[in-house]
């Protein structure tokens, strides 16, 4: 049954993130989809994103590796390469005609690697040299086999600061509005920021100022890079994927919020707990704040009423729901996902061939 509502609902408010003017609340999350083969992206996802485009809508795409070193999942996209980049384009141009605001997020995936996706099959690089215990991946049902890791050398890791950089560069030459730097689930950065996982003893390692150094120069190159305004971030820091945890969660979260308020920069939070969600968002006070986890229509209209977050986060709603929006406008009935086909290499099926209410895009 379909019904519509008298006056708009939170969701469906529209609201000015810096200098983007968007017509709603509700986002579409990064996905790793795995259909970018020999990773770079395919004309395939040209469907796939501007189904889910819409006049003021944002979108972020699916994380795409900073570097050779960065991939630790097949079929995955790249932008470190001037081939990534022109494969990009059209995909973002799809969006853009739409009339949708495309960010693209950028990830190291860190010791969540093995010797298979690395440069001449070396071991994956990280904060540590600890490999992850766990023996799937971070959905819960693929087998995995995680290989100690190398710790990076300090005088390594301003490479991997200038890799963030130059991605970022790349990003805006593909025609993208922004980015959105993954540093949540357990990748690279976040492999830093925690305690549990970061055991080094120079600058980059030890208290929460040195855990959280390398995220934080990373935001500042990139945004002075391409501009502070067209940057995000990804959190989880009371999250343990990928065998990534923090002994002090709540003092990580505060401590990063508030060197990233300072920095003034619009921040997306993905929020495991939704008790955590208004101290982080009073802490962030100053930036643009997304929450992201199992939201649906009433849940996250409460969070945007009630001032918990700003923008919600949608990944498999909207995966499965390309008109989520609108079918939220009108309160209409919501297609089930397929968990099955999530992480397939089909080029349709599972990807973009999930209905809209009036059967067309």
């Amino acid at each position: 049954m379909i019904n519509m509502e008298a006056s708009p609902i939170p969701l469906l408010t529209p609201y000015k993130m810096g200098e983007f003017e968007l017509s709603h609340r509700v986002v579409l999350a990064p996905m790793s989809r795995l259909r970018s083969y020999n990773f770079t992206a395919q004309p395939h996802a040209i469907l796939y994103y501007s189904q889910r485009a819409t006049k003021g809508g944002f979108l972020i795409s699916e994380a795409s590796g900073i570097s050779e070193t960065a991939q630790g999942y097949p079929n995955t996209p790249g932008i470190w390469k001037k081939e990534h980049v022109e494969a990009w384009k059209p995909i973002v141009d799809a969006v853009h005609d739409k009339g949708g605001i495309f960010f693209c997020q950028l990830w190291h995936a860190g010791r969540v690697s093995n010797h298979g996706f690395q440069p001449n099959g070396q071991a994956p690089i990280s904060s540590t040299n600890k490999a992850i215990r766990a023996k799937v991946h971070i959905d819960g049902t693929t087998a995995a086999d995680f290989p100690p890791p190398r710790q990076l050398r300090t005088d390594e890791i301003p490479t991997i600061i200038n890799d963030f950089r130059i991605a970022a560069r790349n990003v805006m030459d593909a025609g993208f509005d922004g980015v959105e730097l993954h540093a949540a689930n357990g990748y690279l950065l976040d492999q830093f920021m925690k305690d549990q996982v970061n055991d080094r003893t120079d600058e980059y390692g030890g208290d929460l100022q040195n855990r959280c150094r390398l995220p934080l120069e990373v935001v500042k190159a990139v945004g002075d890079e391409i501009g502070h305004k067209r940057v995000g971030i990804r959190l989880s820091p009371y999250a343990d994927y990928n065998d990534a945890a923090d002994s002090n969660p709540e003092a990580l979260a505060l401590y990063i919020a508030e060197s990233l308020n300072e920095s003034d920069i619009c921040t997306f939070k993905e929020g495991e707990t939704k008790q955590s969600l208004l101290g982080m968002r009073k802490a962030l006070s100053r930036v643009t704040f997304v929450a992201a986890g199992g939201y649906g229509r009433d849940s996250g209209n409460s969070a945007i009423r009630s001032g918990r977050c700003d923008l919600v986060a949608y990944g498999r709603r909207f995966l499965a729901n390309p008109d989520l929006p609108r079918r939220f406008e009108i309160n209409g009935p919501l297609n089930e996902y397929d968990r099955s086909t999530f992480y397939t290499q089909y080029p349709v099926v599972g990807y973009i061939d999930y209905p809209f209410l009036d059967n067309h895009g």
